[in-house]
């Protein structure tokens, strides 16, 4: 099956009693054993369930994965991923990954005794240079949240696979979404999602999931999964599920929209810069254009005037809601300083190239003559 048929169709016939064209939600905590020894598959909703198997199904088969975990958020998928490593180990993640994930590495896993070296990913020699004995890992985040750099996920691949360590490649496909990249097809070993964002596209639901290229990486993550308590609820499963159906239409309509506004943007007087791999002018175009299938809905760009001037035009949209959160059919507009990287200190913020005059967009499915007429007038106002 081709991608879109893939969406609508794989893992979702799970009622064989009623024959429903849409996957049922399994609402139940718990499972009755037909005897002390054997179930039909499920025994409690923590550890597994019909509604979850059928979205987990649909997301392996999307990625290219051997299997997929569901999760309650996406900060939860990567808590899961990181429960693979131990104290000691180190990890190379880029300097500019979203404010969260900074977060949780910097703050968080640091005090349980893992290390981290946040480099820009973009130069495959800043990779190299920080392996050490102890590298377990490399974190992916391409394109990069706000400022859409791109990581060249083959070279990375190399590295990993050429080190004298066992290196694993992780990578955070959530801004492309499989439509638009499946890391594993360039030999990453796990890819993770925010499911909030484009996979389930509608702003209806937050969760996050975990696929394995391999049967004993996807082991590992569903023990802990189960170990940790992190799976989704089976109604948000079954959202997210929904949402997959229209994600190739709805990809479309995105990145239609990016790229028209992005062109307006690169010629406005107001505006200092625009970040989107689908301008000529963006140094990571070529790359973008070989690892991907398109270039996404997401853009940022930076306004002459700094944050008074970036204010009144996310204040002055009508169309583009100030909001954090990002792929759903609506668009929204949101200022990374103060909302969602402000969990990066200040000097790592800069360090990432994030200044006060940046702004960052998440194009939505609305007609793009009427969103790029809502943007110029919010920039002249």
């Amino acid at each position: 099956m081709r991608f879109e048929t893939k969406c609508v169709h794989t893992g979702v016939d799970k009622d064989g009693t009623f024959n429903s064209c849409t996957t049922p939600i399994y609402t139940t905590s718990t499972f009755y054993w037909d005897s002390l020894e054997n179930h039909k598959g499920f025994d409690y909703t923590r550890s597994g369930n019909p509604t979850r198997s059928a979205m987990e199904e649909n997301i392996a088969a999307l990625e290219c994965g051997v299997s997929c975990r569901a999760t309650s958020t996406g900060m939860s998928a990567i808590t899961l991923v990181m429960h693979l490593f131990k104290p000691g180990d180190h990890i190379i993640a880029g300097d500019d990954i979203y404010g969260g994930t900074y977060r949780l590495f910097a703050d968080v896993f640091t005090k349980w005794g893992i290390k981290f070296s946040f480099v820009k990913m973009g130069d495959i020699e800043n990779v190299k240079s920080a392996l050490t004995p102890e590298t377990k890992a490399i974190w992916i985040e391409t394109p990069s949240n706000p400022l859409m750099n791109l990581v060249d996920i083959q070279a990375v691949v190399k590295v990993a696979s050429d080190a004298d360590t066992d290196i694993t490649t992780i990578a955070d496909n959530t801004f492309c979404s499989p439509y638009l990249q499946r890391p594993i097809e360039y030999g990453v070993d796990i890819v993770i999602h925010s499911t909030t964002k484009y996979l389930n596209g509608h702003s209806d639901v937050v969760g996050g999931c975990v696929i394995s290229r391999t049967e004993e990486l996807a082991e590992r993550v569903a023990y802990n999964s189960n170990s940790l308590g992190l799976g989704c609820s089976p109604f948000d499963a079954w959202l997210v599920l929904r949402g997959i159906k229209t994600l190739g239409p709805r990809m479309e309509a995105h990145q239609h929209g990016a790229m028209a506004l992005a062109r307006m943007l690169e010629t406005h007087p107001k505006v200092e810069h625009v970040y989107y791999p689908g301008l000529e002018s963006h140094p990571d175009h070529e790359l973008a254009k070989s690892q991907q299938d398109g270039f996404g809905g997401m853009l940022s760009f930076d306004v002459k005037e700094g944050r008074p001037a970036a204010e009144k035009v996310m204040l002055n949209t009508k169309l583009f809601l100030l909001a954090e959160s990002l792929g759903g059919v609506e668009s929204l507009i949101e200022y990374p300083e103060s909302m969602s990287h402000a969990s990066m200190t200040l000097e790592a913020r800069r360090a990432a190239g994030i200044t006060e005059k940046t702004v960052r967009v998440s194009v939505g499915i609305e007609n793009s003559d009427d969103l790029i007429a809502d943007m110029k007038q919010a920039l002249d106002s």
